[in-house]
């Protein structure tokens, strides 16, 4: 319903409720002629009379059947020569000017240009395992941290083939395109839950080794009369014998793995953002030892004042949104 129409309909109420035309206009912030109007349209019409009349003007050259082929087109075909219609495309198949075809995709909210994407975990625990880890953010247990740990694996150390021309008024910083490649490090880190602190490490590789590694300087960093829940995802080096035995020998050290494909459940992955928006992507670096220097100044600066990130969303809350995104799929048929 327009806004329009729905003044209307208020004004029609109130009147009904005994108001005068002048009360209701105070009322609605209009004027008592245009109460007058829609009250006298209303007595003679009934509903109706509130709709706008039809305007004048060049009558219309697009019928309905035409808007229902250039819909039907755009639903359920293709061009010869690409993978999705545009509005030059479809104006050369259906006849009608471009113009009338985007009036018409606009009217029906159909955008071909646009591609979203979507990646609905098949782990048969599903349900458990987003109980479980959802249960650790939002109750967190006594006498305990909780820890968000992953790797952020091959990170470049990237240098520009020419110097960068600095930021200037009227024109933004600008470097080439290509860019030469000086190693690799992969980044450690358990994200605190509770306070947003991170722990990091880079090391050149990500294997069991380097794991247990960073297992260790857990183990070092945190109280020992405190347990420790870490949250991580099904990466190979995470289920090691190696690692396996470790656990056995650290008791308190609880491992709760995230659903295949469902790594947004991970908290320290919207950390990784941070650091790859602030510091990696725009970063240039000589070396690996550069970068690595890079990473570690950040998480000084980041751990200086940290902000945990707040999970809002309840595990029954989750699980029905994949529900009602399925039920759409099988809607839809795809």
């Amino acid at each position: 319903m327009s806004q329009a129409l729905a003044q209307r309909a208020r004004m029609i109420l109130l009147c009904a409720e005994g108001y005068s035309d002048i009360a209701v206009a105070e009322q609605l912030t209009t004027t008592r002629e245009t109460v007058g109007k829609w009250r006298r349209r209303f007595i003679q019409d009934g509903c109706d009379g509130l709709l706008d009349e039809p305007r004048p003007g060049a009558p219309r050259r697009i019928s309905d059947e035409d808007v229902e082929r250039v819909i039907a087109l755009t639903l359920e075909s293709m061009p010869a020569d690409a993978t999705h219609w545009r509005t030059r495309s479809m104006a050369r198949a259906t006849g009608i000017n471009a113009t009338a075809v985007h009036r018409i995709w606009r009217a029906f909210a159909l955008q071909p240009h646009r591609i979203e994407t979507f990646k609905l975990s098949r782990d048969p625990l599903f349900i458990e395992k987003v109980r479980d880890i959802v249960g650790l953010y939002l109750n967190p247990p006594e006498r305990a941290v909780v820890l968000c740990v992953d790797e952020k694996s091959q990170i470049q150390a990237l240098d520009r083939t020419q110097p960068a021309l600095p930021l200037r008024p009227g024109l933004p910083e600008r470097r080439t395109h290509d860019y030469v490649r000086h190693g690799t490090t992969s980044l450690f880190a358990a994200l605190n839950t509770a306070t947003g602190e991170v722990l990091g490490q880079c090391r050149r590789r990500h294997r069991a080794l380097e794991f247990k590694q960073f297992l260790q300087t857990i183990e070092h960093q945190v109280p020992a009369d405190l347990a420790v829940h870490l949250v991580l995802d099904n990466y190979g080096t995470h289920k090691t014998a190696m690692i396996h035995n470790w656990l056995l020998k650290h008791p308190r050290f609880q491992l709760h793995f995230t659903p295949t494909s469902a790594s947004w459940l991970n908290l320290v992955e919207r950390w990784f953002a941070h650091l790859t928006d602030k510091q990696i992507r725009r970063g240039t670096h000589r070396s690996t030892a550069e970068l690595e220097r890079a990473i570690r100044d950040y998480l000084a600066v980041y751990n200086a004042d940290p902000k945990p990130f707040i999970w809002t969303k309840t595990a029954d809350q989750i699980i029905g949104s994949v529900k009602r995104y399925c039920e759409y799929i099988n809607e839809t048929g795809h």
